[in-house]
């Protein structure tokens, strides 16, 4: 997406991040959108094509699951890629739209109070196991949707370590 807007390698920009959120703020409003949408998909399709072969509701998750790994651990970026937000987002979509709808309202309300993307995004992902409990979806899709939060947590936690670094360092 970057070259096609820009002609630019992502990778070589602002944060150096090729997710969604660095081809934003570098690039613009219409090469977010297109990032965002191009993941979203992948996460989506991954799911999609489990429920076409009538898999169970752990090999969607599975399936998420592998996306996600080959997008924030990505081999031909010598493992360095976006941080898989996108990715999640439409693949829960395509998972369970009741649970993503849930998701989104956690979301809402939690950046209601913070007014931080990544700790209203981040926390509405920790709680994604307790909705799909919430919903008796059954212990492997409880366990599956924990190693999806886990991997996210993983990903983001250069972001969370300078997010409470910053805030501790305010406070005193």
């Amino acid at each position: 997406i970057s070259k096609l807007f820009s002609g630019k390698d992502i990778r070589a920009e602002g944060s150096g991040n090729p997710g969604a959120r660095n081809v934003g703020r570098v690039l613009g409003k219409k090469a977010f959108v297109a990032t965002f949408l191009g993941d979203a998909l992948k996460g989506a399709l991954a799911v999609l094509a489990a429920k076409w072969f009538v898999f169970e509701m752990i090999v969607e998750l599975l399936a998420l699951f592998a996306v996600l790994l080959g997008h924030i651990y990505p081999v031909f970026f010598k493992f360095r890629g976006g941080q898989g937000i996108s990715t999640f987002i439409g693949g829960l979509l395509a998972f369970n739209p009741i649970v993503f709808a849930v998701f989104v309202g956690i979301f809402l309300v939690i950046f209601a109070f913070i007014r931080s993307f990544t700790i209203a995004g981040l926390s509405a992902i920790v709680l994604v196991p307790v909705i799909v409990l919430s919903f008796s979806l059954g212990l492997p899709v409880w366990i599956g949707t924990c190693f999806l939060s886990g991997l996210l947590l993983l990903a983001h936690k250069d972001d969370l370590k300078e997010k409470f670094v910053k805030e501790k360092g305010e406070a005193q």
